[in-house]
């Protein structure tokens, strides 16, 4: 493959010092980063700042500091960009809407081609909603960086129909936006073909507003599932024997919207192995929903450890499962450390039940069986104590 480098004043880009480098489409898309890095410097920099004919990698990585890496990659997505200043008015207009370069990057990096879009017919419209309905500049900047391609939907099929709807779930704008910067894609749905039905189903089941809130934020994606699939899951979870007047209704529901059958009976096969009986299992899913979204390696880990390392039989787990969530490393070795390491040195008055240790939260732990007891526990790293 052959190539020609050029040094010298380049005009075009205020006279600055450029390598310009002819290459073909292949090294510029495959691997040029990898290959360059093997290379001297100085023709490191005429491949960065010299590929793709248009000059868009230069003036990316002159006049708005992209990084080489970014610019090539960049000028690699638009190889018909004849003009860089089409693109300079995209990148100009987000400055001024109060992006910062940071912002600019993750815009750029997911969805290069918006710098080739029109600003007047398809980014201004976007924004001027927004601003509308009185996001700020920043909560804009946030939401657009965390999914661009927000900003190729219609603002009155998609964006401001979605953007209402969730207000009108939520609450607030602060709420939106809360929800927006990490789960922008809702502008990307048609939320009246599945959020707004699903939501009003779920209240008709009994559920209350303040718990589907809570779950929107925490499990956004179950809102977006076809209305007919939500309908299926709450038969599936009448079918199991669930109260629907349970707090835990709604976590059955999602629970069970989570895995296939195929998985369901995987993991009653595990129970039934641990030694759970018929009854105890659907006792557990009824309290403690949840535990069976718990991978089963973490289940068997959590089961070993207890049955090997404390007194307690699995009775306990079966009576308990919400233990079987917590985190082995995190919270039930480093508890189990500090309370055999007192219970040794005989500086508890009474013993600890395994309820308390798993249960209790951090902050009260840390408070009672760890702040008082650091001499005792100098032999224990604070790093594992730290819980």
């Amino acid at each position: 493959m052959g190539q020609r480098a050029q040094f010298g004043k380049n005009p075009r880009y205020g006279g600055q010092l450029w390598g310009y480098v002819a290459l073909d489409d292949a090294l510029v898309q495959g691997g040029l980063i990898g290959v360059a890095g093997e290379l001297p410097e100085r023709y490191m920099q005429a491949i960065v700042v010299g590929s793709g004919g248009s000059g868009l990698t230069p003036f990316l990585v002159e006049k708005h500091s992209f990084s080489p890496e970014l610019a090539v990659k960049t000028a690699s997505s638009l190889t018909y960009v004849k003009d860089p200043r089409k693109c300079d008015t995209i990148i100009s207009f987000l400055k001024e809407s109060g992006f910062s370069k940071s912002h600019i990057e993750a815009v750029v990096k997911r969805k290069p081609n918006l710098l080739y879009s029109s600003l007047e017919k398809t980014i201004k419209p976007k924004f001027k909603i927004f601003q509308d309905l009185g996001f700020s500049t920043h909560d804009v900047a946030d939401i657009v960086a965390s999914d661009p391609w927000i900003l190729t939907r219609s603002v009155d099929d998609r964006i401001a129909p979605s953007i209402s709807d969730l207000k009108t779930v939520l609450g607030s704008n602060d709420d939106v936006v809360k929800l927006l910067k990490t789960s922008a894609w809702f502008l990307k749905s048609d939320l009246q073909k599945t959020m707004m039905p699903n939501i009003e189903f779920l209240r008709n089941c009994g559920i209350c507003s303040s718990q589907i809130v809570s779950y929107v934020f925490s499990f956004p994606r179950f809102f977006l599932l076809k209305p007919e699939s939500i309908k299926q899951f709450v038969e599936r979870a009448d079918a199991l024997g669930f109260d629907r007047k349970s707090n835990m209704f709604l976590a059955a529901i999602r629970m069970l919207s989570s895995m296939s059958e195929e998985n369901w009976e995987l993991k009653l096969k595990l129970f039934r192995k641990l030694g759970f009986s018929e009854d105890d299992i659907m006792s557990t899913f009824r309290r403690t929903p949840q535990v069976f979204a718990v991978s089963e390696r973490k289940i068997k880990q959590v089961t070993d450890f207890l049955l090997n390392r404390t007194n307690v039989g699995i009775s306990f787990i079966i009576s308990h499962p919400m233990v079987l969530i917590c985190s082995l490393e995190r919270r039930l070795k480093p508890r189990l450390l500090v309370i055999e390491t007192l219970e040794s040195k005989n500086s508890l008055r009474r013993k600890v039940s395994m309820t308390t240790i798993y249960k209790m939260p951090d902050k009260k732990f840390r408070e009672k069986y760890v702040v008082p007891y650091l001499k005792e526990l100098e032999e224990v790293s604070m790093s594992i104590v730290g819980t």
